[in-house]
Order: C-alpha cells, then sequence, then structure tokens
C-alpha cells in the first residue's frame, strides 16, 4: 500500500469538527440571539433610566437604577430582604399550589359533566368577576392576619383562572378520539387518562402561565391590606416614607420570583409535551 493510500485509508477526525460545531450552532443559534437581545435590551433601558435621572426626572418621584440598587444592598445586608421575600415566596408557592391543583380537578370533574357545567358555570364567572382586593376584607374577618388568609387569597386568585382555562381544554376535546377509544374497549377511565387528560394539557398549562400574576397580587394585595411582614409590606412602608427606589426594590424582587415560578411551569410544559414532535413545541 503507498503512503497515499494509507493516508486516505486512515479516518480523518478533522473535517467532522466542523459540521458538528455547525450544527450546534444552528440548533442554538435562535435561543441564543433571544436570549442576548432581551439582556441587551435591560442593559439599554437601565441605561436610559439612569441617564434621564436627575437631569429629566426626579429621583424623588421616579427613583433610579443606583437608588434601587442601594436599597437592595441594604435590605440584603441588614437581612430585610430575606425575612419578607422568604414570607412573600411562602404565600405565593402556597396559594399557587392550592389554587392551581383544585382548580384543575374541578375543571375535569365539571367540565366533562355537561349538565353539571351548564348550572355552574354562571356562578364561577360571577365570582370570578368579583374584584379580589374587594375579598380581602372579609378573609382577614375570618381568617386573622396571619399566612393563611394571604395563602387563600392568593389561591382564589389561580383557581377561576386555571379552571377556566383548563375546563376550556377539556371540551375541546376531540370527540373522535374518545369514540375510537370507546371503540376499542377502553372504559371510561380509559378515556379519561388516555385521551381527555393529554389532550386538555395546553389548557391547563396556559391557565398555569396566566396564573402566576394573579397568585403574586393575591399575595401582596393580602400584605398591603393588613401586614407587617413580605414584599407588600416593603411597598407599602417604603410608599409611606415616599422612597420611591425602595418601591422599586421591591417591585424588582416580585418579577424575579414571577420569572422562577414562570421557568417552572415551562420546565412541567416540556415534561407533559414530551411525546409531541419538537417542531411542535418551539
Amino acid at each position: 500500500m503507498t503512503t497515499n493510500e494509507s493516508n486516505s485509508a486512515q479516518p480523518s477526525h478533522g473535517p467532522l469538527l466542523i459540521p458538528l460545531n455547525r450544527s450546534w450552532w444552528q440548533r442554538n443559534r435562535h435561543v441564543t440571539l433571544i436570549y442576548g437581545a432581551r439582556l441587551a435590551t435591560l442593559v439599554v433601558l437601565l441605561g436610559i433610566w439612569a441617564a434621564l435621572s436627575g437631569p429629566v426626572l426626579d429621583p424623588q418621584f421616579f427613583g433610579s437604577p443606583q437608588g434601587v440598587a442601594e436599597s437592595l444592598l441594604r435590605w440584603s445586608l441588614d437581612g430585610t430582604l430575606w425575612r419578607n421575600s422568604w414570607i412573600t415566596i411562602q404565600e405565593v408557592v402556597l396559594g399557587f399550589v392550592m389554587g392551581a391543583a383544585s382548580g384543575a380537578i374541578v375543571a375535569y370533574l365539571v367540565a366533562a359533566v355537561r349538565p353539571l357545567w351548564d348550572i355552574l358555570i354562571p356562578y364561577m364567572l360571577a365570582l370570578y368577576s368579583v374584584p379580589k382586593v374587594a375579598v380581602a376584607p372579609l378573609f382577614i374577618i375570618w381568617f386573622g392576619i396571619g399566612l393563611s388568609m394571604k395563602v387563600l387569597l392568593a389561591a382564589i386568585s389561580v383557581f377561576f383562572l386555571v379552571f377556566l382555562s383548563t375546563a376550556a381544554g377539556v371540551q375541546n376535546v376531540d370527540e373522535g378520539l374518545k369514540d375510537a377509544v370507546r371503540m376499542m374497549g377502553g372504559s371510561r377511565r380509559d378515556v379519561a387518562l388516555k385521551v381527555t387528560l393529554p389532550a386538555s394539557m395546553a389548557g391547563l398549562l396556559t391557565g398555569l402561565r396566566m396564573a402566576i400574576p394573579y397568585a403574586l397580587i393575591g399575595a401582596v394585595i393580602g400584605e398591603l391590606v393588613a401586614s407587617n411582614r413580605g414584599l407588600g409590606f416593603l411597598i407599602s412602608d417604603s410608599s409611606a416614607q415616599f422612597d420611591t427606589s425602595g418601591v422599586f426594590a421591591a417591585l424588582v424582587v416580585l418579577a424575579v420570583i414571577a420569572g422562577v415560578l414562570n421557568m417552572l411551569v415551562n420546565v412541567l410544559d416540556k415534561w407533559a409535551n414530551r411525546w409531541k414532535p419538537l417542531d411542535s413545541r418551539d
């Protein structure tokens, strides 16, 4: 065998690296660009806010990025941020879980029975339309001003959104799929678990995403109305002291909590829809 033939017979790993690297970039280019654009947008907005603060915007009324950072640092060092954030996180997470679980369960039970749905839906819509801040004084009478009142206020804020969204998903399930399972000898349990539940998952996940800010709103409303702890209390206390940067600092923490909850729902979405083609999940 000649030298050229032996060289050609040997596997060459060099050229293979280029397609692999290009393939990785093609798979991740969109996500990388999106996150880069989001970070750039945040930096630009903070820069504009910082540039306008003082010459154009009065920091006493509109705050400033520097003032927000100072408030967060001060609260972090003395423990104020961690104590109050932990209280609000407990209220939001417990209220979100309770409201979402109860809303989904009731939706699957009620929406599958048409006569029951027709009877109850006007009452559900009427209760959903009641402003939750109007319910807060009643909850204070019933449950006091402790943790349970804020948790339940967050829970009812979540319940109706998850209920209505999940019920819409249940009622939009293709009847042909149900009939096919019945024709193959499937029981009502098989129809519920193998057809209705997977097909209505999109409605449930939509309700969960929509309910995240409402869980925060319910908990913070409870803290604003009657509490001496939590991020809502920090907002109220900072506002009473005319500390606009402190108000913005508490709002930043609430936004971070909402972002983390959204990430958890996205993880649940990917897990629940892992059976779908990749293109349909993008």
